[in-house]
């Protein structure tokens, strides 16, 4: 009868490390995936502040313009209605999915295509272009623009950790039983494979 019992003991001793073992991987799982999908969000709000600071030198760029190029209203009023457009898209950081962010993404390249055809329209105006209010609003925009593709790089890295880890099995099974769902990237345009010219 001991040995029977001693046999028991040592069956519920084990079985009772097995679940503790397994409680704490689902912890510390679950604890992990909270602490990527934060590093996702904080990621994001890196992105939407480079894309808030291109917004806030379209407006000293377009009065810098206006003062030169007269006749260029349309050109001026299609980059404002862009930078309108692509401020109003925002996207909640705890649901990036692949639509919503690629509905910022299409109004960001709104954006960007409005203030090309800006720069285009600029190469008239002599005068403009050799203006040191120009020059310098044009240095600041093109620093933003490497800034923005630098921080999309990083949450598309940060994304894809994050994405895979929940994806991995066993720790799938968390990722499902706390509903913790793929992220978005951000994605190439099509055609940006071939650079464009640019001339100042």
């Amino acid at each position: 009868m001991k040995k029977k019992n001693r046999t028991w003991i040592i069956v519920l001793v084990v079985l009772a490390i097995v679940v503790f073992g397994i409680i704490k991987w689902g912890i510390n799982t679950f604890n992990g995936f909270v602490t990527l999908e934060e590093g996702v969000t904080g990621q994001w709000a890196n992105v939407e502040n480079v894309y808030q600071r291109r917004g806030d030198l379209i407006p000293n760029l377009v009065n810098t313009v206006k003062g030169y190029a007269e006749h260029e209203q349309e050109t001026l009023t299609q980059v404002i209605e862009a930078r309108a457009k692509a401020t109003s898209v925002t996207i909640d950081p705890t649901n990036i999915t692949p639509e919503s962010l690629a509905t910022f993404q299409q109004a960001q390249d709104g954006l960007s295509s409005a203030l090309s055809r800006l720069l285009v329209t600029i190469e008239r105006y002599p005068d403009l272009k050799a203006n040191q209010n120009f020059l310098d609003l044009q240095v600041q925009l093109e620093s933003t623009e490497n800034r923005i593709a630098v921080e999309r790089r990083k949450f598309n890295e940060i994304t894809r950790g994050f994405n895979t880890s929940i994806r991995k099995f066993p720790a799938s099974i968390i990722a499902n039983m706390k509903d913790f769902e793929k992220k978005g990237y951000f994605e190439a345009v099509a055609g940006s494979e071939t650079a464009p010219v640019v001339e100042f």
